[in-house]
């Protein structure tokens, strides 16, 4: 089953290519019924894809990994969504067992003081849910956008999620940051209020900052780490380049 779905890429690429991203979602859902779904965390980039998704009433479930320390404007925007467009966007939250015993151990905090305490975190409050969230479907659509960092930028539109044993399509890719907010106001569409406050991604309060002039898409992001390419292990290439650092924090997880 899965060289079948992976054999799709190929041909998803091609048929995707040119298209918008309401084209597109209908596409993948004639071809997958019932089997794609999309992961938002309310930032401008995951409204535009939802707005698409929701106002077209195309056949796509959408889901968000609370982790329990998101940002209350975070929360207000969910709900500001639900209410917009009539509907009730699932929610999956961590394991409690591994999230206690990560507590009791390590503390509430201990994400600060090193690299593998915050991948620990991020593999309980995000990893560990989002298996859960993408079991049983077959494409996964993210908001994933190539100038947001360097690890994104040369990314494929299409591409083999192996460790989910899923496709990823990214619909806005190519996309300017200046062409999706000009869509999310074009389009009256709800968005977190910290955007207009210089947040520019949107993770769990105590990780993410505004952005100052001059600095890049993910600078906001576990700022107090010392290096560019900094992820939480949600999104692994088709080169598996993060196999490593999740693996370790699988490894605090469980000891």
């Amino acid at each position: 089953m899965t060289d079948t779905l992976e054999s799709h890429i190929p041909g998803l690429l091609d048929q995707l290519e040119g298209k918008s991203p309401a084209q597109a979602f209908q596409i993948l859902t004639a071809q997958f019924p019932g089997k794609v779904t999309f992961s938002s965390s309310f930032g401008y980039e995951d409204q535009v894809i939802t707005h698409d998704i929701l106002s077209n009433g195309l056949g796509i479930s959408i889901f968000t990994l609370d982790t329990g320390r998101m940002f209350a404007e975070t929360y207000s925007v969910w709900n500001s969504t639900n209410e917009r467009y009539d509907t009730r966007i699932k929610a999956y939250y961590p394991n409690h067992d591994m999230l206690e015993n990560f507590v009791l151990e390590r503390g509430p905090n201990s994400f600060y003081e090193s690299v593998e305490n915050r991948t620990g975190c991020c593999y309980i409050r995000k990893v560990e849910p989002l298996g859960r969230a993408l079991r049983s479907n077959t494409v996964w659509i993210t908001g994933l956008r190539a100038e947001q960092s360097n690890a994104r930028k040369d990314l494929p539109m299409v591409e083999w999620d192996a460790k989910h044993g899923i496709i990823k399509y990214h619909p806005l890719l190519h996309w300017t940051f200046e062409q999706v907010k000009e869509y999310i106001h074009a389009n009256n569409i709800p968005y977190n209020p910290l955007h207009d406050k210089g947040f520019v991604s949107i993770g769990c309060a105590p990780c993410t900052r505004a952005i100052r002039p001059g600095e890049d898409f993910r600078a906001g992001r576990w700022w107090w780490e010392n290096k560019s390419d900094k992820e939480c292990g949600l999104h692994v290439g088709t080169s598996g380049s993060e196999d490593t650092r999740e693996n370790k924090a699988e490894a605090i997880v469980y000891t």
